[in-house]
């Protein structure tokens, strides 16, 4: 019997894994292999809309969502390449669509990743620049008004960096992370990020230390690159809960960010920033108050309000998922906390599971003075892990009590048998890997 043409189509995670196996790396910074590949493609990055290119440490993702969200109330239509995905590789790709974009549907991301597969013809090449390949492939094939660009990792050797003349570039907050790659300073993690910058290209930057800010301005000047950077170009203020910028052009009194935490107003007002930095987008107030508020990036200081992992915890427990997994992430999540203690005190359970390669110790230290109830998990089906007794014992090295699960599951049915005056307020952090295993399990993955 012939097989019928749904049933002979290559399921995606077997396709997936058909290209992870092209290279034993899993990541290996270069262009070179880039090139080749856009080339034989055709230069589908030479045919795309106006692209604004994002790199930084943190907050990346959070402000690509004030962008598109804006963008999008704007009346735009809008692309988006991020990375990584949570639940589903589609998360990844965001393709624009007059009211709102959509994740890409299987059988056209299949078609793309099929059509870079032919191309590469079996040459080695690691699957996030296949991946980074087919978004240029579908963004090509797909009319729109603007792309949003994520740097998977630094900047000068990233996938992405092969948009010769993007309409801006952005570099979030940049700090310590990914140390075997990027060097092991900040001025060195700097000049990754800047080396995305463009010559004559509007650069807009948040807030940083001095060393790495010293590093963004010289490259810019180099570049002869307009630099509009946070406290020097623009400002953003929080007067009575809302959200206040000003740079030369005047004063926006928006609404608060609907995503939670202090660094989301930053965040916002560096999105807010970009879009005024490029001459031919005229952006109306109302879309930047509609984006300001609709903007959603899951896994960041999420608030998990329905789904399995309710019924597990304690009855009455507030439970929070965040994806941070470096010293400043952590760092931004524990004020977060803190803001909600201000507001209703409850006490404080963090559930940490982490990557082989990140900083516990420098992570865990920003719950110190919240909590002193950790509990260690693994991260399930995931290569490269903390082992749970390494996790806990830098827990403990901070002086916090630590204990271990064998699951998230396990982790909040021992939670529930505890006697608590007041339900808990429970943060389920320490990997993005963690956080989609959670929006997998709950029932709740990213629409």
């Amino acid at each position: 019997m012939n097989a019928s043409p749904d049933t002979a189509k290559t399921p995606l995670g077997e396709l997936i894994g058909r290209l992870s196996a092209l290279h034993q790396k899993r990541i290996d910074l270069g262009l070179e292999r880039m090139h080749r590949l856009l080339e034989r493609l055709g230069h589908p990055e030479r045919k795309l809309p106006p692209v604004i290119h994002i790199a930084g440490t943190n907050g990346k993702g959070s402000t690509l969502a004030y962008l598109r969200a804006t963008l999008e109330a704007a009346g735009l239509r809008v692309h988006a390449y991020t990375s990584p995905y949570l639940v589903r590789i589609n998360e990844c790709f965001r393709l624009g669509r007059v009211g709102g974009g959509v994740l890409v549907g299987d059988d056209e991301l299949r078609a793309a990743l099929e059509e870079v597969e032919r191309v590469n013809a079996g040459e080695a090449a690691t699957v996030f620049e296949l991946k980074t390949a087919a978004a240029f492939v579908l963004f090509a094939q797909n009319p729109a008004d603007v792309v949003l660009l994520e740097v998977g990792l630094g900047g000068r050797l990233d996938s992405t960096n092969v948009i010769d003349a993007p309409a801006a570039c952005v570099i979030t907050p940049v700090s310590m992370d990914h140390v075997d790659f990027l060097g092991d300073t900040l001025a060195s993690i700097a000049g990754e990020k800047a080396a995305i910058i463009k010559r004559g290209v509007p650069v807009t930057c948040a807030e940083q230390m001095p060393e790495a800010m010293a590093v963004i301005e010289a490259q810019a000047k180099r570049m002869r690159a307009p630099l509009f950077a946070a406290n020097e170009s623009w400002h953003v203020n929080v007067e009575r809960g809302r959200l206040v910028f000003s740079d030369d052009r005047g004063l926006m009194d928006l609404p608060a960010p609907r995503l939670f935490g202090r660094h989301q107003f930053a965040n916002a007002g560096l999105a807010i920033a970009t879009l005024r930095a490029i001459p031919t987008f005229k952006i109306p107030h109302a879309a930047f108050e509609a984006g300001i508020v609709g903007a959603e990036w899951p896994a960041r200081m999420q608030r998990l309000t329905s789904g399995e992992l309710q019924s597990w915890g304690p009855q009455g427990s507030e439970i929070w998922l965040d994806g941070g997994h470096n010293a400043e992430g952590g760092r931004v999540a524990a004020a977060a906390l803190g803001d909600l203690e201000e507001r209703v005190s409850r006490p404080l359970v963090v559930i940490a599971g982490m990557m082989a390669n990140k900083d516990a110790q420098g992570f865990l230290a920003n719950f110190a003075g919240l909590t002193r109830h950790i509990i260690a998990v693994p991260i399930p089906d995931i290569e490269n892990a903390m082992p749970v007794d390494r996790l806990a014992d830098a827990a403990r090295s901070l002086g916090m009590r630590v204990e271990p699960a064998p699951c998230i599951e396990a982790a909040l049915r021992a939670l529930a048998k505890l006697a608590y005056e007041v339900p808990p307020r429970i943060l389920i952090t320490g990997s993005l890997y963690l956080a989609g295993h959670v929006l997998a399990i709950n029932g709740t993955p990213p629409a």
